[in-house]
């Protein structure tokens, strides 16, 4: 396993990782992501951050695409690998082990032995951004990223938007209209393409508070299993 597409992955996806890796278009951005993986968390001060855009992880065959908002400053832009290192990730990678979707329950580093069978994570902004708010500018800097990763993951037919943002991510990419509401657990199918399937984002905001609950979650991910057949 590499540090993110499979080994069996196709070179479209392998290219697509590379200019995912190597862009500087949003100088807010990787100003941001640089300056935190020097001035890292006490927590990680002996670690060397990535400190670089996040591509998408998993599975180049997936039926089920994984969407988020954007990395987090402490955890993807410090381990190189989306939704590793942080408790968001925790959350989300047990309840894809308990769906069968993924090898192991945690994803700690990108060189943890993870393995995705059946479905791919990413997000819709590659870089961390401050206050997990990108502008609405970087944000669609971003989009023709996600536009070819949809793409070349033609296999999909379940996307698991996490959150609001990764919610419109996907509506804008597909064109719905007028625009569909999120809600936990809510279906939304795409003509001629995916069923968007809603969740509570795994935030700790939400998960501390239990606006989102692990059954819940895995609620979510049981369904994802059962729309990609």
């Amino acid at each position: 396993m590499g540090r993110h597409a499979s080994d069996h992955g196709s070179d479209d996806l392998a290219r697509l990782e590379r200019d995912v890796i190597g862009c500087e278009a949003c100088p807010r951005l990787r100003e941001w992501c640089e300056r935190v993986a020097v001035d890292k968390r006490a927590a990680f001060r002996d670690e060397e951050y990535w400190g670089k855009p996040i591509p998408g992880f998993g599975d180049p065959r997936a039926r089920i695409i994984v969407l988020g908002l954007a990395p987090a400053a402490h955890g993807a832009n410090r381990t190189g690998r989306v939704f590793t290192g942080d408790r968001s990730g925790d959350w989300l990678f047990r309840a894809m082990h308990r769906a069968g979707l993924a090898n192991q329950p945690t994803s700690v580093s990108a060189d943890d032995g993870l393995a995705l069978t059946d479905a791919w994570v990413t997000a819709a902004v590659k870089c961390a951004p401050p206050a997990n708010k990108p502008t609405p500018g970087e944000r669609d800097a971003c989009a023709p990223f996600l536009e070819r990763e949809f793409a070349l993951l033609d296999r999909a037919v379940v996307v698991v938007c996490l959150g609001g943002f990764g919610f419109d991510a996907a509506i804008r990419h597909f064109g719905l209209r007028p625009k569909p509401k999120f809600g936990h657990g809510v279906e939304h199918e795409v003509p001629g393409g995916p069923t968007l399937l809603c969740s509570f984002h795994p935030s700790q905001q939400n998960t501390f508070t239990g606006r989102l609950t692990e059954d819940m979650l895995d609620a979510v991910f049981t369904r994802a299993v059962e729309l990609a057949g």
